[in-house]
């Protein structure tokens, strides 16, 4: 912890909480994500490819530190970009510490449902946000939603949208957002 500050850790207790659990995996797939990154050169370009994949994830976890990312990425190509990414990753994560929580999950999961409202028929609109507000009393499951969401973008393919780490931001086969 001392040699490497930002590595993501947890008590072992800890891990026993579905909720923490999801939280704790997602913050080392994020970190090794910047780590293969920054391996390749930090960039402005690659930092803001990075920043945009992550958006919704970063968002969903702490909005107000969102929002500084986003600040930072604007400074990216007019300040050092050593330091620039520097900054971007301490606070990155420190953002991601914070579970996210079923109201946050459920306002992004609303904002990619606005930007299927032309895509997709009236009653998959409706599906999708009941199952959006079944999520939200606490009666389904987070990847009931975001399985609809990816079916979703399987047939209305969208280079931004689809391409977000929110939808899959650790391997499925690891199957925990079934119980958050």
């Amino acid at each position: 912890m001392n040699e490497i500050p930002l590595t993501p850790v947890k008590e072992e207790e800890g891990l026993t909480d579905p909720l923490l659990r999801e939280n704790f995996i997602t913050r080392i797939f994020v970190y090794h994500r910047w780590q293969h990154m920054r391996d390749g050169g930090i960039t402005s370009a690659r930092l803001v490819q990075f920043h945009t994949r992550h958006k919704l994830l970063i968002r969903v976890h702490n909005e107000v530190e969102y929002q500084r990312l986003g600040r930072l990425v604007a400074e990216a190509g007019t300040k050092d970009m050593e330091k620039l990414a520097d900054e971007y990753v301490e606070v990155l994560m420190n953002a991601m510490k914070r579970p996210a929580t079923r109201k946050q999950h459920s306002k992004v999961l609303a904002h990619l449902a606005g930007y299927l409202k032309r895509r997709i028929d009236s009653g998959d609109k409706a599906e999708h946000l009941r199952l959006i507000d079944e999520y939200w009393f606490g009666r389904m499951p987070l990847v009931v939603p975001i399985t609809m969401l990816k079916h979703y973008f399987s047939r209305c393919p969208d280079s931004y949208f689809g391409h977000q780490f929110y939808l899959q931001p650790h391997p499925e086969e690891l199957q925990l957002r079934k119980y958050i």
